[in-house]
């Protein structure tokens, strides 16, 4: 296993722990609100800090972008980043719904290379290293092999923050709902990438994402045998947010049905 893959599952490892012992007493959380339905606690800061130690002590010139204190360390000079979401699922975990995950990425000259999602509630660790395949709890992964789309179980995020593109979704919500063997709407969209990874959904899509929302999941599906894309089926998805993820098969057929609904607005 890779070194840098190491101190990663440590960190993630480290804030599952801080997780899991809030969650015990969500009641007591206290809670604040970002914007609409954006919600984050002090158990996202502290997980984001422990994963930050971690990091920092094993890698103290790598920069690092987290979703609560936004970018910091040396990135402008360092080829390392580390994209963290320290609790994906805030919503979720505040309501005792038991999805969400640690998700924590490295990229160098922005290419992804390591990536770690860890679910404190199945205590399931998904790693990748680019060009080393994908694992869960150690164990090989590989997309599933459906290839076709009515037999499809597909992930999503409806828009919860952002309503600007809200019919496209809508339309494109549609039509998938009546092409597929279902629609699945967990709530933590590292997850669902990892999820994907192992073959438990065929496909995902969403739009509006962050940066640390998809940065270890997309590794993790493609390390898996799988194909990531924009809704183009470009690779621009980490700088617009809007993904498209599957087997390759399933992938395709997505991206045959999304693509005729994007508009220059939702790709600017």
């Amino acid at each position: 296993m890779h070194p840098t893959l190491n101190i990663a599952i440590k960190a993630a490892r480290r804030a599952g722990q801080i997780i899991n012992r809030a969650s015990l007493d969500v009641d007591k959380l206290k809670v604040t609100v970002k914007q609409q339905s954006d919600f984050v606690t002090e158990v996202d800061r502290a997980a984001e800090n422990a994963i930050i130690e971690v990091l920092r002590e094993a890698y103290p010139h790598h920069g690092i972008l987290a979703e609560e204190s936004g970018l910091s360390g040396t990135a402008a000079d360092s080829e390392y980043q580390w994209i963290i979401d320290p609790l994906d699922g805030t919503t979720n975990f505040i309501h005792g719904t038991p999805q969400y995950a640690v998700s924590i990425g490295l990229a160098q000259k922005g290419v992804m290379t390591q990536a770690v999602i860890y679910d404190p509630n199945r205590n399931e660790l998904f790693t990748a290293s680019k060009g080393g395949g994908a694992f869960l709890n150690d164990k090989r992964i590989r997309v599933s092999k459906r290839y076709r789309l009515d037999e499809a179980l597909i992930g999503t995020g409806f828009p919860y923050r952002v309503f600007d593109h809200i019919d496209t979704y809508l339309t494109i919500f549609k039509e998938l709902a009546q092409k597929t063997a279902g629609m699945r709407r967990p709530g933590a969209a590292s997850l669902d990438l990892a999820w994907v990874a192992c073959g438990r959904m065929d496909g995902f899509w969403e739009l509006g994402l962050s940066p640390w929302d998809i940065a270890a999941g997309t590794l993790l599906i493609t390390e898996a045998g799988g194909l990531v894309g924009d809704l183009a089926g470009e690779a621009d998805y980490m700088k617009t947010g809007n993904l498209v993820g599957g087997n390759p098969k399933i992938f395709g057929q997505l991206i045959q049905l999304i693509a005729p609904h994007r508009t220059a607005k939702l790709n600017a």
